[in-house]
């Protein structure tokens, strides 16, 4: 514009102050347009079972008075369950969709996700790309609100149990007595004055001549702690998602077991909440790149999370229920080590509870801190999980964990597929 002022070239300053206009209409006109298009989305449930499908709708509008020449829409997905092998999650159908949207005009998505695993889905936000017709200006938008999706873990019926004589998956006996298990018969004593007659042991009496009465061991149904360790390092990257899974439903078994036979029943991990994770996004976000809307719309936080989860010991198809969403939300954290998760929660851990321990791996500190439970008057079961076959020691050579938890009475039994996981109460491998 100097130029053409000095040299008086009409022309130059005209075309100079008609690319300035068209700059500046450009910008405003973008901005006007990224912020009359709204997005909103409708997921078919909030709550879905391994295998089935839902389907998300996503309507956007432009509520605005101008019409919007291009608009690109896309729908954020959980790409870290796409991207595992074997997948998550499936997807059918567009998430992307380019369009011209007029004056109270609509653009619709429709896609079908089909849920292979357990885990807590988030569909969106959405993020729009809009700009000129000239492509100097491009604007970004994170907007629309995530939905979230529980897919709950699969529960296999345990086998070796009768649920009708209440038998636990584990007893402790107390040396105090609390109150005597008629079904458990420890000896005969002679009748004693105010001995009630079913008490009488007739047989001993015809044989002996004179009154003898039955004596039961003093027994309690033990409550059930149920501990997970999800400490990332503790599963091999080699299998890693199996084990995980094979884990999970190895805990949620147990709970569904310890709830039909109206055991109270608790639950204790390491690992982090995907709820405590996600942290919705306020209102809209404006970036300058494509690739910068595209990260906020999938922001994960760190995952060293060093406070455990906590379920206390609770009694009904509540608590289990609420341990089951647990479960469905549980994933790796690479902060707190069960070894130190053992220490941190033992306050928590009520006497009388029978420790169901799942562990995908056994050190040296797990087992000493177990051995001390057990010292401590906890009844503790050990379920360890073993993915490849290779990873088991010899039948005939217990690794030496194992024989540090065998020496302090604690039971270990080997889970390698669903099927173990079902025999878990009537088969063991150490003991």
């Amino acid at each position: 514009m100097a130029v053409g002022a000095v040299f008086e070239l009409g022309f130059m300053v005209y075309a100079t102050y008609v690319l300035l206009g068209v700059v500046l209409a450009s910008r405003a006109l973008s901005s006007r347009w990224i912020e009359s298009v709204e997005v909103s989305r409708r997921v078919d449930a909030s709550r879905a079972e391994i295998g089935e499908s839902i389907v998300v709708r996503v309507e956007a509008r432009n509520v605005g008075t101008l019409t919007v020449p291009w608009v690109l829409i896309e729908d954020a997905a959980p790409l870290r369950a796409l991207a595992q092998i074997p997948a998550r999650l499936d997807l059918d159908g567009g998430r992307i969709q380019l369009e011209k949207l007029p004056p109270a005009g609509s653009l619709d998505l429709r896609y079908t996700a089909t849920f292979r695993q357990r885990g807590y889905y988030q569909f969106g936000p959405s993020w729009i790309e809009t700009g000129d017709l000239f492509g100097l200006h491009r604007k970004y938008r994170v907007t629309g609100r995530p939905n979230y999706v529980l897919v709950r873990p699969k529960v296999v019926p345990l086998e070796g149990y009768d649920v009708a004589s209440r038998r636990p998956l584990g007893e402790v006996r107390f040396a105090h007595r609390l109150y005597e298990d008629p079904t458990r018969i420890s000896g005969v004593r002679e009748y004693q004055f105010g001995d009630p007659m079913n008490r009488v042991h007739w047989r001993a009496t015809a044989r002996i001549g004179r009154l003898h009465s039955k004596t039961y061991e003093p027994s309690s149904v033990a409550e059930g702690m149920i501990l997970l360790d999800f400490h990332e390092h503790s599963y091999p990257v080699n299998g890693q998602a199996a084990r995980v899974e094979l884990a999970v439903v190895a805990a949620a078994s147990m709970a569904n077991a310890l709830t039909q036979m109206g055991q109270p029943v608790g639950f204790v991990t390491n690992g982090r909440d995907a709820a405590d994770r996600i942290r919705e996004q306020g209102g809209s976000m404006e970036f300058s790149t494509r690739q910068d809307a595209s990260v906020a719309a999938r922001q994960e936080n760190s995952s060293d999370r060093l406070r455990p989860i906590v379920m206390p010991i609770k009694r009904g198809e509540e608590a289990y229920v609420e341990i089951l969403d647990v479960l469905a939300r549980l994933e790796l954290t690479d902060g707190l080590r069960f070894d130190g998760l053992l220490g941190v929660a033992h306050p928590r851990l009520p006497r009388n509870a029978t420790l169901l321990v799942v562990l995908p791996e056994v050190t040296e500190a797990i087992a000493v801190s177990l051995a001390e439970l057990c010292q401590r008057g906890h009844s503790v079961m050990v379920v360890w999980v073993v993915f490849d076959e290779y990873e088991s020691p010899e039948w005939a050579e217990h690794p030496d964990w194992a024989r540090w938890l065998i020496a302090a009475g604690v039971e270990v039994r080997r889970v390698e597929d669903e099927a173990g996981i079902a025999k878990v109460c009537s088969m063991r491998w150490y003991s």
